[in-house]
């Protein structure tokens, strides 16, 4: 019986010591599987195949398009419609880079493209549009980030594709590049063009 008693607290302690080890070897696989086990841009959504916000924003002061003044955002303007809805702003870097591509998408008239300028000065958002051309028929001002919120937005700059239904059917973490427009948007957007209300 003391034989017994002198084993087991060296084995308790030895568990004492292996348990903290192995928790900590457990989290730290999970956090390189978590880092490193995928594409950052497929982070769900749990708004896909729900209604678009139904936040409306107002117009970006001093904003003209074709002569006229670009309207804000307003929930109407999805229904019936293919949407892209960009998140963005002046200060992302990312935003610069992808700004040409969606310059080149909206010469596509099937669809129509929405901004949602995300806690940007009007001045330098106007001023950014003006260096890289407005793709956008509609901007929408979200100068506290509470219509970016509702949009389940992480981070700009954001896409997000909403059908003719006015229902968010795809949406990409990150900037549009010249591998996820061709590869990806491109077929989201066709796949929404094709679909019936």
């Amino acid at each position: 019986m003391s034989d017994q008693a002198t084993n087991s607290p060296p084995q308790a302690r030895r568990l004492l010591v292996v348990l903290p080890l192995l928790v900590f070897l457990g989290l730290a696989g999970l956090f390189l599987l978590r880092l490193y086990g995928g594409d950052p841009s497929k982070i769900p959504s749990a708004l896909i195949g729900r209604p678009a916000p139904q936040t409306a924003l107002p117009a970006l002061d001093g904003l003209v398009k074709d002569g006229a003044p670009v309207p804000g955002l307003d929930p109407a303007a999805f229904k019936g419609k293919v949407s892209i809805v960009n998140v963005w702003a002046s200060w992302c870097v990312p935003c610069h880079d992808e700004a040409p591509l969606l310059t080149e998408l909206g010469r596509d008239k099937r669809f129509q493209i929405i901004g949602i300028n995300y806690k940007d000065s009007p001045e330098n958002a106007r001023r950014f549009l003006g260096r890289y051309g407005n793709p956008f028929g509609i901007v929408g001002v979200d100068g506290n980030g509470r219509a970016s919120i509702e949009w389940g937005v992480y981070g700009v700059p954001e896409t997000f594709l909403v059908g003719r239904e006015g229902t968010i059917v795809y949406k990409l973490v990150g900037p549009v590049t010249p591998d996820n427009v061709n590869t990806v948007l491109k077929a989201e957007i066709e796949k929404a063009l094709r679909a019936r209300p």
